[in-house]
């Protein structure tokens, strides 16, 4: 249950709080600046995948900007649905994703079912990402991102050595 105040009261532990809020804003900063320390690996193996035009590869996903987003939706091959987590992150994604262009970034979603089973899933939910296949690809378990109970899902963020 909670507990009645005055006013007075109220305000010394909001303040209270507040310092701790601000604390824990300090600290999430600098695990930020940790992160962003962190060093790069090279992706040196070539990878395809299949999507709406056919088979791309890992630098093509990257649309010419400098900075790309993959998120692992979970969508292994032989469903024919999507993981529902990863459906919800979907349905709230921007249809209109101008602001991370605008800042050089791609964003897409990778699978390990096929396109064609990826496809008319994509259309029936109304999503119009950017969505490919790693079907018959070593990519989603070179970066422990499959449907693998033994594996946690990640999401991944890449930059582009051109620059």
């Amino acid at each position: 249950m909670f507990k009645a105040a005055t006013h007075e009261e109220w305000i010394e532990a909001r303040k209270a709080l507040l310092g701790k809020e601000k604390a824990l804003t300090k600290a999430s900063d600098e695990l930020s600046a940790l992160r962003r320390q962190l060093p790069h690996v090279k992706v040196e193996k070539t990878y395809t995948f299949e999507g709406p035009n056919g088979t791309v590869t890992l630098p093509d996903l990257f649309e010419g900007r400098k900075q790309l987003i993959v998120y692992h939706f979970m969508f292994s091959p032989t469903s024919s649905t999507g993981c529902v987590g990863c459906s919800f992150f979907a349905d709230n994604l921007p249809s209109h994703l101008e602001h991370l262009h605008s800042r050089n970034t791609t964003l897409v979603l990778v699978s390990r079912a096929p396109y064609s089973v990826i496809e008319p899933f994509k259309k029936r939910m109304g999503w119009t990402i950017p969505w490919y296949s790693s079907f018959d690809s070593d990519f989603n378990y070179d970066f422990h991102a499959t449907n693998d109970p033994a594996i946690a899902p990640m999401l991944s963020n890449w930059e582009s050595a051109e620059s």
